[in-house]
């Protein structure tokens, strides 16, 4: 398995990997999407790739704040169903957390997980994150 940048060719399989986390979004979607995160300074979009094919996805970002020292964010992270438990979150993980976090001198990791996403939690857990707080997600649209 190898973790590299994601590739414009890697946006279908970006597609599905989306579609398995509940995001039912369009390749059209997707490469706008992408296009806006990319060109974004701060942020990184790897892919895990196995035999040829992508498996994993991760989007991470530098986040400034006020309150806080700044850190990394995981924004998105998923790994195909057919091979989750094969250690491939955890690589792409260790590569936002030792490659790209650690290197820019940020003080740590964080993530938001869906309340419902038992499984995800453990996965957390077993590397290391632990429950830092909880909050509302508030939105009003615009």
């Amino acid at each position: 398995m190898i973790v590299r940048d994601l590739q414009p060719t890697d946006l279908p399989a970006a597609v599905g990997l989306l579609g398995q986390l509940g995001y039912a979004l369009g390749e059209r979607e997707v490469r706008a999407r992408l296009e806006q995160v990319l060109k974004a300074p701060g942020h990184r979009v790897r892919v895990a790739e196995q035999a040829g094919k992508v498996v994993g996805l991760i989007h991470v970002f530098e986040r400034p704040a006020l309150e806080k020292p700044c850190e990394a964010i995981v924004q998105a992270l998923v790994v195909d169903g057919t091979v989750r438990g094969a250690g491939i979150g955890a690589a792409l993980m260790r590569d936002a957390e030792e490659d790209w976090a650690g290197k820019r001198g940020l003080a740590s990791v964080a993530l938001y997980t869906r309340t419902d996403r038992a499984g995800a939690h453990a996965f957390y857990e077993t590397i290391g994150y632990r429950k830092a707080n909880s909050s509302h997600l508030m939105r009003r649209y615009l």
